[in-house]
């Protein structure tokens, strides 16, 4: 075996467990600061300083999550990217690529605006007791969070599933779905804040997998992580 091959195989028994590692923190990370987000955030104007005493640690532990959560996610993507390898499809990959950076920058441009409101707040909470003022700004984030964000999910959930249906990379009946979720992403109309836990949920499930994968394939001492994940056509020419 050549050191290229050596380097190759190093390469590929990290991948998979890095991938998985880095969508389940996402998922988790990202449920719980749009919990926090969603709990503290009042649904009328803010009464005195009872806000501010009961939910406004709350709110700034989900904002300080929030971008961790980003981080991972972009991990997420690079990896998932990088298990593609030669299978990657230019047009598809653009497409799941750029609608996951529109996510997160709306996911982001969300969590800055809720920053706003608790910073308005604590310099002066009689300014948030104008019904019109906290009204906007959590209308924009119900906008940002259940609109735009969770459609940019939808694509980037129904391209990557295409992409596995095409290379089988992934088995298919987890392709399949994929587009399940894609669909409830795309076509949900609901403002509803909690639609968006649809996303990481699926991170999850995705990750868990590739995560199980690669324990067994290390268990059974098999020279590549991702055996399994082999597209079917390969994998039947090999034999």
């Amino acid at each position: 075996m050549t050191h290229a091959q050596l380097s190759l195989t190093g390469k590929r028994l990290t991948t998979p467990k890095a991938a998985s590692i880095a969508g389940i923190l996402f998922a988790i990370l990202f449920a719980a600061s749009v919990a926090l987000i969603r709990i503290s955030l009042p649904p009328g104007p803010v009464d005195g300083t009872l806000w501010q005493e009961n939910q406004a640690n709350l709110l700034k532990f989900g904002l300080i999550l929030m971008p961790f959560a980003g981080i991972s996610f972009l991990w997420f993507v690079g990896v998932v990217r990088d298990r593609l390898g030669v299978y990657e499809d230019q047009f598809f990959s653009t497409i799941f690529y750029g609608s996951a950076l529109l996510f997160l920058a709306m996911v982001f441009s969300a969590t800055a605006v809720t920053g706003g409101i608790a910073t308005a707040y604590a310099a002066n909470p009689d300014l948030l007791k104008i019904g019109e003022i906290y009204a906007f700004g959590r209308a924009l984030v119900g906008q940002f969070f259940s609109i735009y964000a969770l459609r940019m999910a939808g694509v980037f959930v129904i391209s990557l599933g295409t992409i596995w249906l095409r290379t089988g990379v992934m088995p298919r009946w987890l392709s399949l779905i994929t587009f399940l979720f894609a669909l409830v992403l795309i076509l949900s109309a609901s403002l509803n804040l909690w639609m968006v836990m649809v996303f990481p949920a699926w991170v999850f499930i995705i990750s868990s997998y590739i995560l199980v994968l690669n324990l067994r394939a290390n268990r059974s001492g098999a020279a590549d992580g991702i055996t399994a994940m082999v597209p079917e056509q390969e994998s039947q020419s090999r034999q």
